[in-house]
């Protein structure tokens, strides 16, 4: 036990260092295109130049992934999911339920085990493909969205070229983001600063794909996503899932 709560420990405190070394880049790499007609059925011809907001959420399932759901549900939005693969029978329901109430199931890392993930192209894709393989035989869906661990620009990975190569080879989408809480950085944070860092960054652009967190920790990002939901939508954003009509977001891209 005490084994696992380390583990669990230097698990988190590798993606607040890979966050906080993301956030001094921030306002250089911030950038997105228009995004495409046919969004899922989402978008018509009425609403291509609504403002939009893509709500995504890292590193569940967790305790709190059935309350982001119920939520959700109640403000009838739906949002992006970029999960790790945890084999519990509550993840389990949890990844069918993403499915089933038509939000985005993407990947994130099976381990997220940044030392292991970025260890070698060959390391990457084992844990990437293994994840691939598990969401399948659990939902009967193999996602095709993918966002790096620590993101694109992310330091802990060294050189992130070969591994942009490897997920274009494999035909899978990328995204990273251009608004964000930082939840996983500071968990003491209310859920008014949350809202507010994030309601800063969306008003500033036409598009925003908004980061978020699904641990345990982050439970003040679910107390304030029901206000965080009715204040976007009072301003006229359009919050929408990421499908494979989403222009990507990228940090750092390469020529496929």
């Amino acid at each position: 036990m005490r084994k696992k709560i380390f583990a669990y420990g230097i698990m988190l405190l590798m993606i607040s260092t890979c966050t906080l070394q993301l956030m001094s880049r921030q306002n250089n790499i911030f950038k997105i295109a228009s995004q495409g007609e046919g969004e899922g059925g989402f978008l018509t011809n009425n609403n291509l130049n609504q403002k939009k907001v893509y709500l995504t959420f890292d590193d569940g399932p967790s305790d709190h992934t059935a309350e982001i759901l119920d939520i959700l549900k109640k403000n009838k939005v739906k949002a992006t999911f970029f999960v790790v693969g945890k084999e519990t029978e509550h993840a389990k329901k949890m990844y069918q339920r993403i499915i089933l109430e038509g939000h985005t199931l993407a990947m994130h890392s099976y381990s997220h085990n940044y030392d292991q993930i970025y260890a070698s192209v060959d390391a990457f894709s084992k844990d990437l493909m293994k994840l691939q393989k598990y969401l399948y035989d659990v939902t009967d869906v193999k996602p095709y969205i993918y966002r790096f661990p620590g993101g694109s620009s992310n330091h802990c990975a060294g050189d992130i070229k070969p591994y942009i190569r490897y997920v274009n080879k494999k035909g899978l989408l990328y995204f990273d983001w251009n608004a964000l809480n930082e939840d996983a950085v500071n968990f003491e944070q209310t859920s008014k600063q949350l809202n507010d860092k994030i309601l800063k960054d969306v008003r500033r652009q036409k598009t925003s794909i908004v980061l978020m967190h699904d641990l345990h920790e982050t439970k003040n990002t679910v107390k304030g996503l029901d206000t965080l939901i009715k204040t976007l939508k009072k301003e006229g954003y359009l919050i929408l899932p990421i499908t494979k009509n989403t222009k990507p977001l990228h940090h750092v891209s390469i020529d496929k």
